[in-house]
């Protein structure tokens, strides 16, 4: 006898598209065993993974962008590092969270790091192999929930133009959200006020109130919000000028489009961007 479904019931394929994926993570490893190791602990745990062998396959997966990327052993020995360089170059795939997981010690000289390599290594996480992914489970699960902190930006800037591009670039970013835009000096303070930004996206001219006026007053009243100032005056007394009124970052607009996300999510850390940024003041 046919088993009646229940109206409005859910099927196994509708139940199972309702489990929350944590998200999604590239392994790039040649070594299948591991790589396949690590698929089956991390997809247990509800995380979607894709795998790679080799450079080529890792491109065309980049495709679907991940939330972590997982470097592990290339063979032969460079392919690793020449990813890793390729990866930090390229302007959609170098702010991901990186793993670097490096070969066995007595196989670094056929497939792993070289020291004058690993000089260069820029990485969330290091570990070395053997190592099994169930103890990567919690690294994984921090870098996850550091991305998912959203950056929360005010962009202050005349010009509707350029505010509604810089709103563009940043709606791409997973980790940042615009939460308000300020046509003028005033409006960007009283709106920090309210809604206590991340970070304070500024313009140096604007109308009633500037840039550095309103900078000197969002570092008194609410310090927990850093400005970066993008401007197209970058010259160096208007740097140190901003510095002095306790702006944490200076980017040109002509250098926007390649240092705009890079310099939101340092300055949100509490870090001078640029890194000579912090030394303008004394100069």
């Amino acid at each position: 006898m046919a088993v009646r479904k229940k109206k409005g019931s859910p099927t196994h394929d509708q139940r199972e598209n309702k489990i929350e994926r944590k998200g999604r993570i590239l392994v790039i490893d040649d070594e299948k065993d591991f790589a396949e190791a690590f698929r089956k602990t991390m997809t247990s745990r509800n995380y979607e993974v894709t795998s790679a062998s080799n450079r080529l396959e890792a491109m065309e997966a980049l495709k679907k962008v991940p939330d972590v990327i997982v470097l592990g052993t290339l063979a032969p020995a460079g392919q690793a590092f020449a990813m890793h360089q390729w990866l930090k170059q390229h302007p959609r795939y170098r702010d991901i969270p990186l793993m670097v997981i490096d070969a066995r010690y007595e196989e670094r000289a056929v497939r792993g790091w070289r020291k004058f390599e690993g000089m260069q290594l820029i990485s969330d996480e290091l570990f070395s192999k053997p190592v099994e992914p169930v103890t990567l489970l919690v690294p994984i699960q921090r870098l996850m929930e550091d991305l998912r902190k959203l950056i929360k930006v005010l962009v202050a800037d005349d010009h509707t133009m350029v505010r509604d591009g810089i709103a563009t670039v940043l709606s791409l970013q997973k980790d940042i959200e615009v939460v308000a835009e300020a046509i003028n000096g005033r409006e960007a303070f009283e709106k920090v006020q309210r809604l206590l930004p991340d970070v304070a996206l500024m313009d140096i001219v604007m109308p009633v109130m500037n840039g550095l006026e309103a900078t000197r007053l969002i570092t008194r009243e609410c310090p927990q919000t850093r400005v970066l100032m993008l401007t197209q005056y970058d010259e160096f007394e208007n740097m140190k000028v901003a510095r002095d009124v306790g702006a944490y970052g200076f980017i040109a607009k002509r250098s926007a489009s390649s240092e705009l996300v890079s310099g939101i999510r340092t300055v949100s850390g509490g870090t001078y961007y640029p890194s000579t940024f912090s030394g303008i003041a004394n100069a």
